[in-house]
């Protein structure tokens, strides 16, 4: 891919993201869904594998921001070890650019958990498992998710 198409690629990856999130939420679907559309890779038990992550994992918050693990899951996808290689080497290669996903990530963010991301959205952490706060933080929350789901689908694109 020339670095014009990736370019291109990474914004439309952006675009579907960004939507994705807003229409059906699952942050690390969404980052999966737009990964694979604009660039392949990503298969579908992987989409379907990710959704427990969403909400720092089982919408308890305190785990890592889904849209993030979506893009871990999708670097991995693409640069990570096989199964008949496990006996072969750690395949450092994919921790780096893990790595510098989650630098990224922190440094625009300013954290990496669900909660982190709720309290510098919001002010706040949310139990989503309470209906009205996980209503009340749809609503505090805006487009802010969406656009830290998105952002990090363009960013795994360029680096793919």
């Amino acid at each position: 891919m020339s670095p014009e198409e990736k370019v291109r690629a990474a914004e439309a990856a952006y675009e579907k993201a960004l939507r994705y999130e807003l229409d059906y939420g699952c942050c690390p679907q969404c980052v999966l869904a737009a990964v694979q559309e604009t660039v392949g890779v990503i298969d579908d038990a992987v989409i379907k594998a990710s959704h427990g992550l969403s909400g720092g994992g089982g919408l308890c918050g305190q785990g890592a921001c889904g849209a993030l693990t979506g893009g871990l899951v999708a670097l991995s996808a693409k640069r990570g070890r096989d199964r008949d290689k496990l006996d072969k080497g750690r395949a450092i290669g994919n921790f780096q650019k893990g790595k510098e996903l989650v630098e990224r990530f922190k440094a625009e963010f300013g954290g990496v958990t669900c909660e982190e991301l709720q309290k510098t959205f919001t002010g706040r952490t949310w139990d989503m498992w309470k209906t009205d706060e996980y209503k009340a933080f749809d609503a505090a929350r805006g487009q802010q998710c969406a656009r830290a789901t998105a952002t990090v689908t363009r960013w795994v694109v360029e680096m793919m």
